[in-house]
């Protein structure tokens, strides 16, 4: 199950503004190169894929030589854009398919469909990064569940399609005979602002109803801050009850980086915040450590910038 893990720095100066803006300034997770990770014969699925952070996941799994690459997005058109692209960033000579699936993270029938399709993969799905997240300005309910809609995408759709992809893993290792593969891989992108949440819902009864309450106040930020907390909370959960020769369950901060999620947010935020902002490029590069380069002692935990944080 979860292994001891040792820190070589503490919460409280994880969780600092002055150690985020370090980070932002003078610190950059290492590019994995393919003499350190070969990927061929390995599938992986990238949700958010035609965009930002989860373009550059994408292209970057494809230069440690993937095999297959799984594009699923909410929007189908953007997601073949992508794709046409990341088929010219890579070598004519290379072996790849890539294919663009939806995935609605606003309707669980989108999700149980993926995980369906998934189940049906020969070879086995490798690599999940779940990487699709919102930002909403306003306060919003999701016609179909009843549920904020920030809360609906970065936390319990993100949650919904681990668990499901773990029990396809589950259903894959009791079916394989004497056969042993590596473990799985699937990391939820996360955020330090986590660390800053107020979560004054926190002590609610039932919890999540909370959230649905537009009369309790929204503040983007904050329900931003919230979801990425819940995030950690489940991930630090799960890696109690599923073991890691089975999945490697973590989650990867790739810092702030400028992407549509900010550029949806308007001037006012977005101007000062480009000053500091990361590229998708170097933000993806925490999301490929969390991937493919930590081992198992990553189970449960927090990476970033290549490294396992409290």
């Amino acid at each position: 199950m979860t292994q001891q893990v040792s820190f070589d720095l503490s919460p409280e100066k994880e969780a600092s503004k002055l150690q985020f803006l370090r980070r932002q300034f003078f610190a950059s997770p290492a590019l994995v190169s393919r003499r350190e990770t070969d990927l061929a014969g390995k599938t992986a699925l990238v949700t958010g894929a035609n965009g930002g952070i989860g373009f550059e996941c994408s292209r970057q799994l494809l230069e440690l030589g993937l095999t297959k690459l799984i594009l699923a997005v909410r929007d189908e058109t953007k997601g073949e854009t992508a794709r046409s692209e990341l088929i010219a960033a890579v070598n004519p000579n290379a072996s790849v398919s890539i294919e663009v699936w939806k995935l609605d993270y606003a309707s669980y029938d989108s999700i149980l469909a993926v995980a369906r399709r998934v189940e049906q993969l020969t070879p086995r799905l490798d690599i999940a990064v779940l990487n699709a997240g919102v930002n909403r300005a306003s306060f919003s309910l999701n016609p179909a569940t009843g549920h904020e809609e920030d809360m609906q995408t970065n936390y319990l759709s993100s949650v919904l399609l681990m668990l499901l992809l773990i029990g396809v893993y589950k259903r894959a290792a009791s079916t394989g005979g004497a056969s042993h593969p590596a473990p799985g891989r699937i990391v939820l992108v996360s955020s330090d602002t986590a660390a800053w949440a107020r979560f004054a819902e926190r002590d609610k009864q039932p919890l999540l109803p909370a959230f649905d309450d537009e009369k309790a106040g929204f503040d983007k930020l904050e329900r931003y801050a919230v979801t990425k907390l819940l995030g950690q909370l489940f991930v630090a959960e799960l890696a109690r009850r599923v073991p890691s020769s089975l999945v490697v369950v973590n989650c990867a901060n790739p810092g702030l980086c400028y992407s549509g999620l900010l550029r949806e947010q308007g001037p006012s935020v977005t101007i000062p915040i480009r000053i500091m902002a990361r590229s998708p490029a170097i933000g993806a590069r925490a999301l490929l450590h969390a991937a493919v380069v930590q081992d198992e002692r990553s189970h449960g935990q927090y990476v970033e910038d290549g490294k396992l944080r409290p």
